[in-house]
């Protein structure tokens, strides 16, 4: 049995369990499958490791085996960068049928041809979806949430949210401040809200890094681990990181004692990112329940429970949301998105990536 690389490198997983071992420990399905039209097939699919991942599985993977009967074999690895490696390494034989994203990997693998295009007449779901968040990666990959990034803030330090991220160049914070790590998107996120500060974007990144560079030595630590961050913030060791998601902390923003806040209300703008659901080509399972499972995962039910589990946006208009999920200043639905939102061109930032995440790491260190 391999050993799963963790994105967040919270946790190592076997890979290749059935997804009743993989998610041992969370609430079984109640409900009886209506429809077992794929009992006795097999789906092989790639998420993440943290608790994104985790909530694809509950929400997504363990529903669809419930409808269908097919057998969901989840494995969960690190990165998008690493997914890519994984498919380009597998060449014409690919693990996985169905694979979960950000957009930039989407982008870069279908370029390369290593992508089945799904077939959008096997999608019913996706005529609830607004067309611009529908499909990307020019037809190659199918959105299933908008993630979002802003600023996390200590609420003993501000009395009220930070209104930039230069507040945490402020001396006064120095040793005191976290930034994501080098291979997370929220990193390439991190680079152009620099880059915005000194007036610049995604196509004129130099100030950004130049910016990072004055941030240096008040960085305390990079937040790979969610957990070890909320725990900083707890202990008071923390007082603001960017760009980084509130996903990742649903339960501590609504305790008052984890001392932690968010905020997308920023001059420079928040961070709006498509996840995707990709079909490697020439995958080992059926294309018709590849794509069965890719229109689950835009189902109303489906797509209301996965928001209010990780903070994300629903994509489907009709997504089912709790009353106290509809209020929540941290899921942001695609017709909410305003001036504010800064959208990245993911094939600007694809052909960036490589780069920018080397000279990150270079400057922060």
């Amino acid at each position: 049995m391999t050993q799963n690389i963790d994105r967040r490198r919270l946790m190592q997983t076997g890979a290749g369990l059935g997804l009743a071992a993989a998610t041992m420990g969370f609430p079984a399905i109640q409900a009886r499958a209506q429809s077992r039209q794929f009992a006795g097939k097999t789906l092989r699919i790639l998420t993440w490791s943290d608790d994104t991942g985790l909530a694809v599985l509950r929400n997504i993977a363990q529903t669809f085996e419930a409808k269908t009967g097919c057998k969901v074999i989840a494995d969960r690895t690190g990165g998008t960068g690493d997914m890519v490696a994984k498919i380009k390494a597998g060449g014409a034989r690919p693990q996985y049928d169905v694979m979960h994203m950000a957009g930039v990997g989407a982008v870069t693998l279908g370029a390369a041809g290593l992508l089945e295009k799904p077939d959008l007449n096997q999608l019913p779901n996706l005529k609830d979806v607004e067309a611009r968040f529908a499909t990307g990666a020019d037809g190659f990959a199918i959105g299933y949430l908008l993630w979002t990034g802003g600023a996390i803030y200590n609420t003993k330090t501000f009395k009220s949210p930070p209104t930039s991220y230069e507040e945490m160049w402020d001396p006064k914070y120095a040793k005191r401040v976290f930034l994501p790590p080098a291979t997370w998107t929220d990193a390439l996120d991190t680079i152009v809200a620099a880059a915005r500060i000194k007036g610049g974007s995604a196509t004129n990144a130099e100030g950004g890094f130049q910016k990072l560079a004055a941030l240096r030595d008040s960085v305390l630590t990079f937040g790979e681990n969610p957990a070890q961050i909320a725990e900083l913030f707890r202990s008071n060791s923390l007082d603001m990181g960017a760009v980084y998601p509130p996903a990742f902390f649903a339960k501590e923003l609504r305790d008052p004692t984890s001392n932690m806040g968010a905020t997308y209300n920023l001059k420079e703008g928040f961070f709006a990112d498509l996840m995707y659901t990709v079909i490697p080509k020439a995958h080992p399972g059926e294309s018709e329940v590849a794509n069965a499972y890719i229109n689950h995962s835009l189902d109303p039910v489906v797509q209301g429970k996965l928001a209010e589990e990780v903070l994300n946006g629903p994509l489907n208009r009709k997504a089912v949301l709790s009353a106290e999920a509809s209020k929540s200043p941290f899921i942001i639905r695609p017709e909410q998105l305003g001036s504010n939102a800064v959208i990245h061109d993911k094939a600007v930032i694809a052909k960036v990536r490589d780069g920018w995440i080397k000279r990150y790491s270079q400057t922060l260190s």
